[in-house]
């Protein structure tokens, strides 16, 4: 494994790495509460089957990519630094996977870029506008979404939540599929001033309670992974996502799994990763 900085512009990326700097790119996008390193398995798996694979702390997890305004963290930029982490490794195209944020970001991505991708993979998140169409229709998904109104009811209450007590909330959020070691890591990291902010501002820079983030149709071959048990996001917007993707699409449930696919299920995931990453190759 190794540790990368991506300067884009003012701001500094930190990134983990693996593999061969001439094999195929494959870029690793987290989510909350996480950081590049929730993909450690995967980016090995992915370095030793060749591929190059680059897992990035994003917007605002980066301590020298961590902006003060909300505004600086809608999709689109989000969207532009991903673009950017491909681009600075001289890849034109490239294979994208994503976790829960992440996926909203790759959904948004793919649906704007398709041309741009290989193949796209996801984890735990459906395409952002099934997500709403579920959100507005459904008491279920309405409230397992609280969380997303409370992170948004302004800035401060959330994070004293979060941290107080020894960040046992933050903690707990994890619901034991994480290792304390990596949550250990993660509630430091979070701790930081600003750190907390900042990553919470991805929640608070979109437009509306109801999760309606813009994301068009997707044409890349994408990959939808998503766990029977996860507490977020139900059935409903997993099973719709399809409705979204004009390219070839594969859905797999992984039954028994819970939200936290990249760290809890590695063992079943990366399989599935190799096997369509290897089916759309070149």
């Amino acid at each position: 494994m190794e540790s990368l900085t991506i300067t884009l512009g003012e701001h500094v990326f930190d990134a983990l790495a693996a593999g061969p700097v001439d094999g195929e790119f494959v870029l690793l996008l987290h989510g909350y509460p996480e950081f590049a390193d929730c993909w450690t398995e995967e980016l090995t798996a992915l370095g030793a089957a060749g591929y190059r694979a680059v897992a990035v702390d994003q917007r605002g997890y980066s301590p020298g990519a961590r902006p003060t305004e909300i505004a600086d963290y809608v999709v689109a930029s989000l969207v532009s630094d991903a673009l950017g982490f491909a681009d600075s490794q001289g890849a034109d195209r490239f294979h994208l996977i994503c976790h829960d944020w992440g996926g909203i970001v790759g959904w948004a991505l793919a649906g704007a870029h398709s041309d741009r991708l290989k193949s796209f993979s996801v984890l735990a998140t459906p395409h952002p506008q099934a997500l709403h169409a579920a959100v507005t229709s459904s008491q279920d998904q309405y409230d397992r979404v609280g969380y997303v109104r409370f992170f948004r009811s302004g800035v401060g209450p959330a994070e004293e939540a979060l941290l107080g007590d020894n960040a046992a909330r933050l903690a707990a959020a994890y619901g034991g599929a994480v290792s304390e070691e990596l949550v250990a890591r993660n509630v430091k990291r979070f701790s930081e001033p600003g750190a907390l902010t900042a990553a919470l501002s991805w929640y608070r820079a979109v437009p509306t309670d109801d999760l309606n983030i813009e994301a068009g149709r997707v044409t890349a071959p994408t990959l939808y992974i998503w766990g029977s048990e996860d507490k977020a996001l139900g059935r409903l917007a997993a099973e719709t996502t399809k409705d979204w993707v004009d390219g070839p699409y594969q859905f797999v449930e992984l039954p028994g799994a819970s939200h936290w696919l990249p760290e809890e299920s590695a063992d079943k995931v990366i399989p599935l990763l190799l096997d369509h990453l290897a089916t759309h190759k070149g």
